[in-house]
């Protein structure tokens, strides 16, 4: 049965949605799941399936004049309806499959509240647009960004839209990238929850306009309410269409402005 969470406001709501999600995707790590693909290399599982379905069934209960998007069952609700909810429900799948435990659940609402949870830590980040904290078995402590590990996670995955102007397996070949920081390829967006908690000097991906994405909203608005410093790969804020590419969230603004003279 699911809690309705009515009284709740969005931050709890996103986090219970999150929760949920990470639920099924725990409960079914390790089996031999079937895929279903999306060409180009890309595919889903019935984890994937399973968890946005979850999901859904927390945020209609708590939110039930809202739309969806989500990354499996598309838009779902009033096409007319004011608020929509952005559902990653496995951002990590290829880990996933193969046995790998880093992966993320994501939901946010635009422009508002979200929630990114780690299945396997238990850990659920989340913000209510303003302040940003981490739970642990029941406690909130807040989310403190620091660039102290000098880790730095660099998205691989193709496609590669900015190429040749950007790549960013060039960034790792640049003698200052090596001499400030170290390299990480998380291959899931739990690595932008990591820059909010501390755990990550930054994170660095290729891409269009992610302000509005299912695997990147979340993250996003997490990193922004604990204050680290959210860019394209071109140093302009991704609300400017037209301008913004990719994504560079740092710790602090000395850590973007290194990557972004190396990128440059």
């Amino acid at each position: 049965m699911i809690d309705s969470h009515k009284g709740s406001d969005d931050a709890e709501v996103a986090a219970a949605a999150a929760r949920a999600g990470a639920e099924v995707v725990r409960a079914l790590y390790g089996r031999r799941l079937a895929r279903i693909d999306k060409g180009a290399g890309d595919f889903a599982t019935a984890a994937d399936v399973e968890a946005e379905k979850r999901i859904l069934e927390v945020i209609r209960a708590a939110r039930p004049e809202d739309a969806v998007l989500g990354e499996e069952g598309g838009h779902q609700g009033a096409a007319e309806a004011e608020r929509q909810w952005l559902v990653d429900p496995l951002c990590g799948t290829l880990n996933y499959a193969v046995g790998n435990m880093l992966v993320a659940v994501n939901v946010a609402l635009r422009g508002g509240a979200a929630a990114v949870a780690d299945p396997f830590s238990g850990e659920v980040f989340l913000t209510d647009g303003e302040t940003a904290r981490v739970r642990r078995d029941g406690v909130d402590a807040e989310l403190v960004p620091s660039a102290a590990t000098r880790l730095v996670d660099v998205n691989l995955d193709p496609p590669f839209p900015g190429a040749p102007g950007f790549r960013a397996v060039d960034l790792l070949a640049r003698p200052g990238f090596a001499e400030r920081f170290r390299p990480r390829v998380v291959s899931t967006t739990l690595a932008l929850a990591w820059v909010a908690a501390g755990k990550r000097a930054a994170y660095v991906t290729d891409g269009g306009d992610l302000s509005g994405s299912v695997h990147f909203a979340a993250g996003i608005a997490v990193c922004r309410a604990a204050g680290c410093v959210v860019t394209g790969i071109d140093g302009v804020p991704i609300e400017q269409a037209g301008r913004g590419r990719g994504l560079v969230v740092a710790a602090d603004a000395e850590t973007h402005g290194l990557l972004m003279s190396m990128i440059r």
